[in-house]
């Protein structure tokens, strides 16, 4: 079973949809032991990293994260979650993989970075199986994790950023697979089948 972290935000419905495509067993649940029990765990996230974590502690979930062991796909502000610290609001994140949250360096280019972008830097991780830096995939942030030894993938808009990172189990890409159209459905497929 494949169980999203309910964190409140608004595209919970058309992330499960596009996970139901590829399989039917997935929940979108708050539930701890509904979550630690799973074999994936997808934690989505958009808006602010200070409301986000916020939810997080409400709903008694940061420990539980912090504790997975299976594999977790943090999507947009959720692969930003995994780091340690958001400059947005100067928030401490969930710490698991290492790096922070900065504002893009667009160099004059339009905030929010919105719309459709190509990969770059692609290395061979599961996670990126099948998929190329000609194909692209839907991108709306402001703030994303700077290039480091955990990037698996970058993106270019005005200065490099991570679009796709891998620590231990817990993989995140800064672009929205459920609004990416083939590719994103590949990379969703990908994690589904993910062995870590």
């Amino acid at each position: 079973m494949s169980v999203i972290i309910d964190t409140g935000c608004a595209n919970l419905t058309s992330l499960k949809f596009a996970v139901e495509r590829l399989t039917n067993d997935v929940v979108i649940s708050s539930d701890p032991e509904t979550i630690s029990s799973a074999d994936r765990v997808f934690l989505p996230g958009v808006g602010s990293a200070q409301y986000a974590m916020g939810v997080l502690e409400e709903r008694d979930l940061i420990d539980v994260i912090q504790n997975l062991t299976q594999p977790v796909l943090g999507i947009c502000l959720g692969m930003q979650m995994l780091t340690s610290r958001s400059s947005e609001g100067d928030i401490a994140c969930l710490d698991l993989v290492p790096g922070e949250v900065k504002g893009l360096q667009s160099q004059g280019l339009r905030l929010p970075h919105m719309g459709w972008n190509t990969l770059a830097e692609c290395t061979d991780h599961p996670l990126l199986h099948g998929i190329n830096e000609e194909m692209y995939f839907y991108f709306v942030h402001t703030y994303g994790v700077g290039v480091s030894d955990t990037s698996i993938a970058q993106c270019e808009y005005g200065s490099r950023f991570s679009a796709a990172i891998a620590y231990k189990n817990f993989l995140g890409v800064q672009f929205h697979p459920e609004r990416s159209s083939a590719a994103g459905s590949q990379l969703l497929k990908n994690f589904l089948e993910i062995k870590i």
